[in-house]
């Protein structure tokens, strides 16, 4: 057994809790195996990696779920089975029901819909298309709404259509360009819509359910529990058609093999059991005598399998049930003890005020839906107050009853979220047929559109080969053109190779700063005298440089430079030289112009010059 991996299951909690997609009961191997190859093609290295690029590229979903959700579907696949269901099991499927009768179908893990067509189409062969629209309804449910809106369409193309026999496809689909559809009269009896079968509940009433090559992806767990929704959705006799990989060898309460080779079950009824003991008359002796009464009463109350709680008058524990020490943990060692000195007298519910009341009205009470936590699961209780009086009338006690409703409860919710998922097949139903009516339009649309399309596609053809004769003479340009940018690339490299050997050469220091006073060029000289290499300055503000120039008496100077229309000048003033040594430096100062005579400046030139060799 493959160990858990906490990061995949992360990244299963985050698809289930982000799109509402439970993959938490499929098979791992076969799960982490989709999965990966996914995080190979977005070359995600692990699991945390492929969640984080989820959360930022929220369009993976749909390539991963595309992956996950393998939707392999076809026309009549494996042939032989689907005739094996319709001489069978349709055929007196058909014969055994009234003339009117309805008859309801549903195909669960749908896929692209040929599945669901194929039953339309074989029933329609048995009953006739006539009868088929008026008595068959076939549900085709699925997780995945891409796939679903493919089946809506009813349309496929010749690859699909290869699978269906020539004068069935000539029967019941209608060519529409280079694709065919499924008639439009008949499409009204298919309704798709999306169904979870982990999740979300079963529909009723079904007296076929097809569910091919989808179990197999589940654990046993989650198959165990998907098999009880469909036992659930099969009325009496309903019949269960799997693929080739189920077997159900494992379930054979819930069903029964027709054809175990083409993987063909009934419903097996559930049997119905009585609430509570069943017991005999006391037996009695020849005089006519009961023979011990009260050790039976005793035994038949500690058996039942409801919880029981009997009170004297005074509000003593009198009376309790092994279901009772069960449920709740109160035993024969609590009689006589006063029951308001018991957790259950307050809990789950107070009862002391409901046992008052009966006493008070001499009436029995009904608590419902009260919720009581064990273990960790939450059991839902209906509580019954009833009072006990003597033959003439006078009060006895109370007994209490505690019977368990927590499978009623499940099934009454079921039974609304049934009706709810009905009501919206209802509505998409009439969606659907609006939905069809229009894509017939597009249809047509879509074919005109086609041909014009052709017709554009020999024009862009021809415009591209002489684009491609374009592309080749401007190809020849960009040559030549490179090949020009090669040499003033290197007439470049040599006029700035020797703008460097002349401000080499130059004695005095040079800075170039910008209208910021950032500076943008420092030589060697500059380097020498003031001991600042120019990597270190370059992009500096220059009356910031840690130098021994007193900046306080250039700046009136450097803004004369700047100015618009600035001019030259120059100055002589102490200064520290690198070497710590005052020297007389002899500082000029001239604006950096693009234009010769242009009265905008781009920054300044300031050369700094001292008497030493």
């Amino acid at each position: 057994m493959n160990p858990i991996d906490p990061d995949f299951e992360a990244l299963l909690v985050y698809l289930k809790e982000s799109r509402g997609f439970d993959f938490t009961g499929y098979k791992r191997s076969s799960l982490i195996r989709r999965v990966n190859r996914r995080m190979s093609q977005v070359e995600a290295a692990d699991f945390p990696e492929y969640l984080d690029f989820l959360q930022v590229h929220p369009e993976e979903f749909t390539s991963l779920f595309n992956t996950i959700l393998i939707n392999v579907t076809g026309f009549f696949r494996d042939s032989d089975s689907w005739e094996y269901l319709r001489s069978e099991v349709l055929e007196s499927l058909v014969a055994t029901r009234a003339a009117d009768s309805p008859i309801r179908v549903w195909s669960a893990g749908c896929a692209s819909g040929e599945e669901a067509y194929t039953l339309a189409i074989t029933l329609a062969e048995i009953l006739g298309v006539d009868a088929f629209r008026d008595r068959v309804k076939i549900y085709a449910t699925d997780v995945d709404e891409e796939q679903l809106a493919e089946a809506r369409q009813a349309s496929y193309g010749e690859r699909e259509m290869q699978a269906v026999p020539p004068e069935l496809a000539a029967k019941y689909f209608e060519p529409a360009g280079n694709r065919f559809v499924f008639r439009k009269d008949l499409r009204r009896s298919v309704i798709f819509g999306r169904n979870d079968l982990v999740q979300d509940a079963p529909i009723s009433r079904i007296d076929l359910l097809t569910c091919r090559n989808t179990l197999m992806y589940f654990n046993a767990e989650t198959q165990a529990k998907i098999l009880s929704r469909f036992h659930f959705a099969l009325s009496d006799g309903g019949v269960l058609f799997l693929g080739k990989a189920e077997m159900l060898l494992s379930h054979g309460t819930l069903f029964t093999p027709i054809d175990l080779k083409r993987r063909v079950f009934r419903r097996v009824p559930r049997l119905t059991t009585i609430a509570g003991p069943v017991f005999t008359g006391p037996v009695a002796n020849n005089s006519g005598a009961v023979v011990g009464l009260d050790e039976l009463r005793d035994v038949a109350f500690a058996a039942s399998p409801v919880a029981q709680l009997g009170l004297t008058s005074d509000g003593l524990v009198a009376l309790t049930n092994r279901s009772l020490e069960k449920l709740f943990g109160v035993s024969s060692r609590d009689i006589g003890r006063p029951f308001r000195d018991l957790d259950l007298s307050y809990r789950p519910v107070e009862l002391r005020r409901y046992i008052e009341q009966a006493q008070l009205e001499r009436r029995t009470l009904r608590v419902g839906d009260v919720e009581y936590g064990r273990n960790g699961d939450v059991t839902h209780l209906e509580v019954e107050v009833s009072p006990l009086t003597g033959g003439d009338g006078s009060l006895l006690g109370v007994n209490l009853t505690f019977q368990d409703v927590t499978s009623a409860r499940r099934l009454r919710d079921d039974l609304e979220h049934a009706n709810q998922q009905l009501e919206a097949a209802y509505e998409e139903l009439q969606s659907t047929n609006e939905e069809l009516e229009t894509t017939n339009e597009e249809l047509q649309s879509t074919v005109e559109e086609l041909e014009t399309t052709n017709e554009e596609l020999q024009s862009t053809n021809e415009e591209l080969e002489t684009m491609n004769e374009e592309l080749q003479s401007t190809n020849d340009e960009l040559q030549s053109i490179n090949d020009q940018l090669r040499v003033s690339s290197a007439q470049l490299d040599d006029a700035n190779a020797f703008l460097e050997t002349v401000l080499t050469s130059l004695r005095a220091g040079v800075a170039v700063v910008d209208r910021d006073l950032r500076i943008r060029m420092w030589n060697k000289r500059a380097e020498d005298l003031w001991g600042l290499r120019a990597g270190e300055v370059v992009g500096q503000h220059f009356l910031n440089l840690d130098i021994g120039l007193p900046f306080e008496k250039l700046r009136p100077m450097l803004r004369g430079s700047l100015v618009e229309g600035g001019v030259s000048s120059e100055v002589s003033l102490d200064a520290v030289n690198r070497r710590g040594r005052t020297v007389l430096v002899r500082v000029a100062c001239a604006p950096l112009r693009s234009e010769v005579d242009g009265p905008a400046t781009e920054g300044a030139i300031i050369l700094m010059e001292t008497n030493e060799a």
